[in-house]
């Protein structure tokens, strides 16, 4: 079986109307899974009402523990961890302080006694649930815990395997914000990433950010200018740079209140309708117009 498509929604920046837009494509793509790789601040789920499916532990690091039953409290652990994570000596020995500790080992590499080990820590969960458009792949971290990426990549995987199992053409993912560890692990091996931007000034620098990463990947992009009717020279400007830059297709959409509304209703805009709607429909016919031409591309290439 071919691989499915994988289309990634990101933004420079958060709250530019990244996940409304996935929602709707979710609304319009007639059979896709989701991917909600926003973990840090995971909410595609609030617009889709899944059924939740079971809950599976992540564990991104791991943390030194000490036995004090075979500890002898020779002090090693303390002289070589930079990070002040060994609390000690008192009368019980010694111990680690789980929020210093970075999961490094080296204090369980110079234990004589072999008194230290690294324990796994959970640091939040993933699930595949089901929504009325498809399955979507999804997690949450726990509290205080930060995300590397392998978070990201785990749900993205999980996506793939859900989509090739159930013979679904096609992976949306709902990509982390900014330009970091989470959105370079959103974005590796995307046949279209699509940039939804806003016409400010910070969302055109953040905009121009993101699309260098994009471009060191070399990824084929496109590019949304939302709320675009607040600012129409910067946005028009925007939508020009875009192009220049190589953008297959870059579309704009006006600021719409009934986004807000579904938002409260608990649904996507093309669900609840009104002027949004519209234009995201046509932004899914240009994404899906560009999605196949890259995928051609590709083809081609191979």
């Amino acid at each position: 079986m071919t691989r499915p498509l994988e289309l990634v929604v990101i933004s420079g920046k958060g709250g530019t109307g990244k996940t409304s837009v996935v929602a709707g494509f979710a609304a319009l793509a007639g059979g896709a899974v989701l991917a909600d790789c926003d973990v840090d601040a995971a909410d595609l789920h609030l617009v889709l009402r899944p059924e939740l499916g079971r809950e599976h532990d992540f564990s991104g690091r791991h943390q030194a523990v000490i036995d004090g039953a075979t500890c002898t409290s020779c002090g090693r652990c303390a002289e070589v961890c930079r990070f002040a994570a060994v609390l000690g000596p008192t009368a019980a020995g010694y111990d680690i302080d789980p929020i210093a500790c970075e999961g490094c080992g080296l204090c369980a590499r110079v234990c004589p006694e072999a008194a230290i080990s690294m324990e796994p820590v959970v640091s939040g969960a993933w699930m595949t649930s089901e929504t009325r458009f498809g399955p979507l792949v999804h997690a949450r971290l726990g509290i205080a815990e930060d995300n590397s990426g392998k978070l990201v990549t785990l749900v993205r995987n999980e996506a793939r395997e859900v989509a090739a199992a159930r013979g679904l053409p096609l992976v949306i993912v709902d990509g982390a914000p900014g330009i970091g560890c989470p959105v370079i692990a959103s974005l590796t091996g995307a046949d279209l990433v699509l940039a939804v931007t806003e016409p400010t000034v910070s969302g055109r620098h953040d905009l121009d950010r993101v699309l260098r990463v994009v471009g060191q990947f070399r990824l084929p992009f496109a590019v949304c200018v939302n709320k675009a009717d607040l600012n129409p020279e910067l946005a028009a400007r925007t939508a020009s740079e875009a192009a220049a830059a190589g953008a297959l297709a870059v579309t704009t959409i006006d600021y719409d209140p009934s986004v807000t509304h579904a938002q409260v209703a608990g649904v996507d805009v093309v669900t609840y309708g009104g002027p949004a709607a519209t234009q995201v429909r046509r932004l899914w016919g240009e994404v899906s117009g560009a999605l196949a031409a890259s995928s051609k591309g590709r083809m081609s290439d191979a």
